[in-house]
């Protein structure tokens, strides 16, 4: 039995209803290059994962993320990355990581946010652009979902201040078959 025309197929790729779930996430922030970003992850206690802090321009920062601990995603080809998030109104962006790929090499899309409002996001993996430290790569090869292994939010909009941006889900889907 296979997926008929229409059908949306969902895995969810991390689950965040236990405190543990967290535990399967890191920072990873300026400071690995002299700035002065600040975050912290933690489980909001209702389910959810919250990232927060404070961005920094100082001392040539300006970057503060978050990033899962790598494992095969096993990523549907022609799918897309489901994200239902509250955020403050700020654009993050939702890094994917090849396994054996360049330093500080990702595939990254943007991911939008309403100051207190959830919304669900879903992302194509078509949209993905390849970067290296923040900047696209022409010429790089399409994304191929099988050698995805770990995902992660960043925010790098050069604007100082708090942030916090709260995810309640994340999952891979293929939809709409043809």
């Amino acid at each position: 039995m296979g997926i008929e025309k229409g059908e949306r197929t969902t895995r969810k790729l991390f689950d965040f209803q236990s405190p543990d779930g967290v535990k399967e996430w890191f920072t990873v922030h300026d400071g690995v290059m002299g700035g002065r970003s600040q975050g912290l992850i933690r489980s909001s206690g209702e389910g959810t994962l919250v990232f927060g802090g404070n961005l920094s321009l100082e001392n040539g920062g300006g970057f503060a993320s978050i990033r899962s601990k790598p494992n095969p995603m096993r990523l549907f080809p022609g799918g897309r990355i489901c994200v239902r998030a509250r955020g403050d109104g700020r654009i993050y962006s939702v890094n994917l990581y090849p396994d054996r790929s360049p330093m500080a090499f990702s595939f990254r899309a943007s991911l939008p946010t309403t100051m207190g409002t959830w919304s669900e996001v879903s992302i194509p993996l078509g949209m993905f652009v390849a970067t290296s430290f923040g900047r696209v790569i022409s010429g790089y090869g399409p994304l191929e979902p099988e050698k995805i292994t770990a995902m992660g939010f960043l925010l790098g909009d050069k604007k100082a201040g708090p942030f916090q941006l709260e995810i309640a889900s994340i999952e891979a889907a293929l939809c709409d078959l043809f």
